[in-house]
């Protein structure tokens, strides 16, 4: 295991000027960082998927790429040296220019991560600048040299083994005497092309690069200090967890907290590496601990909303003591590629939920396509406007947690209730009209008395 620390900045954490001098703070207060991953900064992801999905008015898609350049200049016009950075950032910004006038003609997932891209690369090069001016000896280095992906567009598949040769080739011995300045979110294939691990995959990026050089440990840097019992913006009395198992964080950040992506702690839990969680903008509050033990196991630990959900109900009274019903569902679903993500089924029907992985915004959508080869097969209804709510514990099939949950719950209509395949988990679908409250009733009954 290497002796040096990875730190990752969300978009918050480099918005501005201010922003990024906190960041290299923190670096210059941890001697053991020696490789930094940084996002896009705050906003700009969003409007570069805008332009993404295409702009077809060229005075709108002109306001957009201004909008993207204002972010940047106003955090280069505070720099020192600042003509270098801005050439660079200025090379990138043409890029965005011919990229999204490309993709008012015809979009494509290729071009739109080849667009979407061009944030963090931006990012770099500001914070490199930022870093070196407070004395800091920092280098950027472009991740798509070491973090290999295959060509699934939107979301693609990391190449581990090739990960992990091209950092022990490249990127550690930079690091040994330089602190390096890299790019979340986003990767090549193996013909060179730009690729991204999907919305949220600077924290999976950062693992991923944690992994593969083998660090003692992964700071992810955001806007709240550490994991909450909820969003203390749905619940104020909403409490920090100081430690927390790679099993529940997992759990809650599969299931919607906002902290950290889903996938974000698989290549960590592989490496045993230990995860923190804290603020950039009040470090000195402290954070979340995430490590495979930990001293404290509640019953009940955390709750998380995902909203966007689609959920999908398959009714077919040939399903009635049938035998290859659901394979057949699952085989179309798999052929056109559609993630599922929950599922309940009754003797003639089949709920489930669609998983939202790639880089476009909105809840998912079932493509017409698979739609009518499923109604071959079945009636087909979708429902949308709807949210998951999760809680995170531990033991959760013990006797007596169905009763605390849902006797709280009577006022609510809840849809497709997923408990028992889980020990750390117990969720089901609400009305996103309702969702807050769903919390709001559900934290003070569990967690405030």
């Amino acid at each position: 295991m290497s002796a040096f620390n990875v730190a990752k900045f969300g978009g918050t954490s480099v918005a501005d000027f201010i922003a990024m001098s906190r960041c290299a703070a923190i670096i210059e207060n941890n001697q053991n960082t020696k490789l930094v991953v940084s996002s896009a900064c705050s906003g700009v992801t969003n409007l570069l998927v805008e332009l993404a999905n295409g702009v077809a008015d060229a005075d709108s898609r002109a306001a957009l790429i201004n909008q993207i350049a204002d972010i940047h200049h106003a955090i280069i016009d505070q720099l020192s040296e600042p003509t270098q950075v801005e050439k660079q950032v200025h090379a990138i910004l043409d890029i965005v220019t011919s990229a999204s006038e490309a993709a008012s003609y015809q979009s494509s997932h290729k071009l739109t991560d080849h667009l979407v891209a061009c944030g963090e690369l931006m990012s770099t090069y500001i914070l490199t600048q930022v870093m070196v001016e407070r004395g800091i000896n920092a280098v950027r280095f472009d991740i798509r040299e070491v973090l290999r992906t295959d060509d699934n567009f939107g979301k693609a598949e990391p190449q581990l083994d090739e990960i992990g040769s091209l950092a022990k080739e490249l990127l550690v011995p930079l690091c040994q005497n330089h602190v390096v300045v890299t790019q979340g979110f986003i990767g090549s294939d193996e013909d060179g092309n730009t690729t991204t691990l999907g919305r949220g995959g600077s924290d999976y990026s950062a693992a991923l690069i944690a992994e593969a050089v083998q660090a003692s440990g992964l700071e992810i840097w955001t806007d709240v200090p550490g994991i909450y019992s909820t969003d203390p913006r749905i619940a104020p009395n909403a409490q920090p967890i100081p430690e927390i198992s790679f099993n529940e964080a997992s759990e809650m950040a599969n299931f919607g907290a906002k902290i950290l992506h889903p996938s974000t702690l698989l290549p960590a839990l592989r490496d045993g590496i230990p995860v923190f969680v804290g603020s950039s903008k009040e470090p000195e509050r402290g954070g979340t601990w995430i490590r495979q033990e930990v001293e404290s196991a509640p019953p009940f630990r955390a709750l998380a909303l995902r909203n966007n959900q689609t959920m999908v109900t398959l009714h077919s009274a040939k399903m009635f003591q049938a035998c290859g019903f659901l394979s057949k569902v699952f085989e179309i679903l798999a052929k056109h590629k559609i993630s599922v993500d929950l599922i309940t089924t009754s003797e003639i029907s089949v709920s489930l939920t669609l998983d939202k992985t790639d880089t476009s915004g909105g809840a998912p959508e079932l493509p017409q396509a698979v739609k009518d080869e499923l109604q071959d097969l079945c009636t087909v209804k979708v429902e949308h406007d709807l949210s998951l709510v999760a809680l995170i514990g531990n033991q959760m099939e013990n006797r007596g947690y169905a009763k605390q949950v849902f006797g709280v719950l009577d006022d609510f209509n809840l849809r497709m209730i997923c408990y028992g395949a889980s020990d750390h988990n117990l969720c089901f679908l609400v009305d996103s009209s309702s969702a807050k409250e769903v919390i709001q009733h559900l934290h003070g009954e569990l967690f405030e008395k």
